[in-house]
């Protein structure tokens, strides 16, 4: 069985299912999908995410603001109580985005720590967003002892050298559809050389639909495709990534 360690079950275009989030959720089901963290991005949207995913007993929570979505400096008090909710995991997606709005660094690094912060108050590891960022978020990291909890970098499109700093720090890579894309060589080295202890597979659907599935909305059932990949690139059985990396998030978890 599989694990979607990262997906947006509310930013899904329903109507290609109906209009249904169930049948999204069947649909992982039916490919051997057992569980699915759906991760939030805006504090705001959050009481909605958790409600239109409540019966679902196989989807968790996170909660945190994307560094892409931050219009305002982060409330730590809200982000502290809205993370109370009985079936929030993980803090986040929190992290640093140079590349798409290098405009907003000052309020994402506040607003970085504060997630750390909480992080570390809960005991709930971090999802963590990075991209042209490197030492900015390694350094917040070291600086907050977000080893404390731990933690995702998810969709990893960095460095082996990063990717190796982090893992020392107690965080996990996760790996998306973007390992399986033509111009992903680079990014390919750097999932061979990934401890067994240490990946994670994802979606971040509705983003990022891997091959065969490029162009279309991204699902969680596509993690699939991430795992056949994976197993491809490291010289291993699909069944092999499939039960390390569900090993590893339920390790990361405390599940």
């Amino acid at each position: 069985m599989y694990i979607d360690s990262h997906c947006h079950l509310d930013r899904l275009d329903l109507s290609e299912f109906d209009n249904n989030l169930d049948n999204v959720v069947a649909a992982a089901t039916s490919a051997g999908v057992s569980h699915l963290l759906c991760v939030c991005v805006t504090l705001k949207d959050f009481p909605a995410m958790a409600e239109k995913t409540a019966h679902f007993d196989n989807v968790l929570l996170s909660c945190g603001a994307h560094p892409l979505n931050q219009e305002d400096a982060i409330n730590e008090n809200n982000l502290a109580q809205l993370a109370t909710h009985p079936r929030v995991i993980a803090i986040g997606e929190t992290g640093l985005d140079y590349h798409y709005a290098p405009e907003t660094k000052d309020l994402q690094l506040d607003s970085f720590r504060k997630h750390v912060r909480v992080a570390r108050a809960c005991d709930k590891p971090l999802i963590i967003h990075t991209r042209d960022a490197q030492q900015d978020t390694l350094t917040i990291l070291r600086d907050e002892k977000a080893s404390d909890v731990g933690g995702i970098l998810h969709c990893f499109t960095e460095t082996w050298d990063m990717a190796e700093q982090a893992i020392e720090l107690g965080f996990y890579i996760s790996f998306s559809g973007i390992v399986t894309f033509k111009n992903a060589s680079a990014l390919r080295e750097v999932a061979k050389l990934v401890p067994d202890d240490r990946f994670l597979i994802e979606t971040d659907s509705p983003y990022l639909a891997p091959v065969p599935h490029r162009g279309k909305q991204n699902q969680p059932a596509y993690v699939v495709e991430v795992a056949k990949h994976l197993a491809s690139i490291r010289g291993q059985s699909v069944e092999d990534i499939a039960r390390l990396s569900s090993e590893n998030y339920r390790r990361l978890f405390k599940l």
